[in-house]
């Protein structure tokens, strides 16, 4: 078979030529790639049954469970476009997801189903719902706008008609991220972003058959869903893990004897201050932190317990899907760099007007290849805000190449490594001065007080904002006095908290397990402008 260039020709073509070799493992039972295979053709057929026609969007609301990943794969042999949609949501979240990219088949399971019912009545172009783990309720009072099936009933139908005719240009995913907005957008995605992605993260992590990577993200999260692209491209297998604590991560890795993890900061924080038992650190191979720049504090943890693993520190965007990755060996040297391009893609630093930056001036990271996303569903406006010419081309060009301009602020150095500074919309503008809400939380870690923490601009008076700290503490004696007493040593004035806030459980994450800050600020809104007034 030749080399994949549609997504789901990755567990075909794996199929192929090792059909007994595991591909997925969940809940201790072994799938090999034929079985795999076949279900993923049982699916595409059964779509096609229910009148799936090309590009068409499907929305798959589930767990990590198989029938999930036969869904997304079985969408993409179909001709349509899968739209993964995080199991965290709620009915509404999910019903503003189904109408903005006119989904026309749900698969999820009688619960969830259940929870959402009400608001599906609102999704006007959704035609049918399958439901992977029961038979189908009987018609409410009125029945419902559109059919319910059982998932099952799909292996009965007929194998062998070919789907619609895809090539590697066409749709083949809408992600939805949080925007600067209330409402998420969803990103479009080929299948040539996403198999030259897997492509790429596979080279530079020298993903190999025997690998076993354990998948605890959502697969709505583009790094989420990249353990299962880069596994099935290269033969490896992925363990599916619906954790409700951290230490169920650890027990997995251990159990399954995983080879390769990733995890965003919030779950390294609290994966670094667990026991790792022998077994676990002996196999895994690497690990890898996106999502989020990972403490000083937590990196050093992670490499005390687990010293025969390396250390994979990057960054991405769901725009590009990733951009840049710090090689293991340069993690000693450079434990705040977010490293350098990945293999087929450039990243260029650049001023407000497209000229390149000089060494250590900041900048606008911009990323052009095979990654760059199709855009903004429905969002044209949004689009050409993001989505624009790449700098630096050739003025004769009869088309220009557009590029992610990803609005966050970087440097380079002298040696080609690229620094976080900060996203442009949380950056905090404060006494004249532009803050990283990233560096003052690295500094609030070192103190080894807190166990989470986000700094938020807030609206200031006479600041322009304030800093207000939310944080997790340790100890439960400790006040925010105490806090910025320790901070004044090793902060200027003008990045010091002007507010505190401690609390007793773990702050809020948005739907990709990140802190969400831009929840918390808006408990703060008027914090010091009622200070003010009083």
């Amino acid at each position: 078979m030749h080399t994949p260039t549609l997504v789901h020709e990755t567990v075909l073509k794996s199929a192929e030529s090792a059909p007994s070799a595991p591909a997925l493992r969940h809940r201790n039972c072994p799938i090999d790639y034929g079985t795999l295979a076949d279900d993923v053709q049982k699916a595409a057929a059964g779509l096609g049954q229910c009148g799936l026609l090309k590009q068409e969007r499907v929305a798959v609301y589930l767990d990590k469970r198989p029938e999930a990943v036969h869904a997304l794969l079985g969408t993409s042999l179909a001709g349509g476009v899968f739209v993964p949609v995080n199991p965290l949501l709620k009915a509404e979240q999910v019903g503003y997801i189904l109408r903005d990219c006119n989904v026309r088949v749900l698969v999820t399971s009688a619960d969830r189903y259940k929870a959402i019912k009400a608001a599906l009545a609102h999704c006007p172009d959704l035609h049918t719902v399958l439901l992977v783990d029961a038979e189908p309720p009987g018609p409410g009072p009125g029945g419902t706008p559109h059919r319910v099936q059982a998932w099952a009933a799909l292996q009965d139908a007929p194998q062998g008609a070919r789907g619609h005719r895809t090539i590697d240009t066409d749709m083949a995913a809408i992600l939805y991220t949080s925007g600067s907005t209330g409402q998420p957008k969803g990103v479009v995605l080929s299948h040539q972003n996403m198999v030259a992605g897997a492509r790429s993260v596979a080279q530079y992590l020298e993903n190999r058959p025997e690998d076993r990577i354990l998948s605890v993200l959502p697969f709505s999260f583009d790094y989420g869903l990249s353990q299962l692209t880069t596994a099935f491209l290269t033969g490896a297998q992925v363990s599916l893990l619906n954790y409700l604590l951290p230490r169920d991560v650890i027990k997995a890795v251990d159990r399954e004897q995983i080879t390769g993890l990733a995890a965003v900061p919030p779950l390294w924080i609290q994966l670094a201050q667990l026991e790792w038992p022998e077994g676990a650190s002996q196999s895994l191979r690497y690990l890898t932190n996106s999502g989020g720049a990972m403490p000083r504090k937590t990196l050093n943890a992670l490499r005390e317990r687990l010293p025969h693993t390396q250390l994979y520190l990057m960054y991405g965007l769901t725009e590009a899907f990733r951009s840049t990755y710090l090689p293991p060996e340069e993690v000693e040297r450079r434990p705040d760099s977010m490293g350098k391009a990945i293999p087929n893609a450039d990243i260029m630093v650049v001023r407000e007007d497209g000229s390149p930056c000089a060494p250590g001036e900041p900048g606008e990271l911009v990323h052009r290849g095979a990654l760059v996303a199709q855009g903004y569903w429905n969002d044209p406006e949004r689009t050409a805000e993001r989505f624009r010419p790449a700098p630096g081309q050739p003025s004769g060009l009869p088309r220009q190449e557009l590029a992610v301009w990803s609005g966050d602020t970087v440097r380079m150095d002298e040696d080609g490594f690229l620094y976080f500074i900060g996203r442009r919309d949380e950056m905090i503008k404060t006494s004249g001065y532009r803050v990283s809400p990233n560096e003052v939380e690295e500094v609030i870690y070192s103190t080894g007080l807190v166990a989470e923490a986000a700094a938020l601009g807030v609206p200031h008076p006479t600041l322009g904002h304030g800093i207000v700290v939310v944080a997790l503490a340790r100890d439960e004696g400790l006040t925010g006095e105490s806090l910025v007493s320790q901070l004044r040593p090793l902060l200027p004035a003008f990045m010091l908290p002007a507010h505190v806030e401690l609390r007793q459980h773990p702050l809020p994450r948005n739907a990709n397990g990140k802190i969400d800050r831009k929840s918390l600020a808006t408990e703060f809104t008027d914090l010091f402008q009622e200070n003010n007034a009083s």
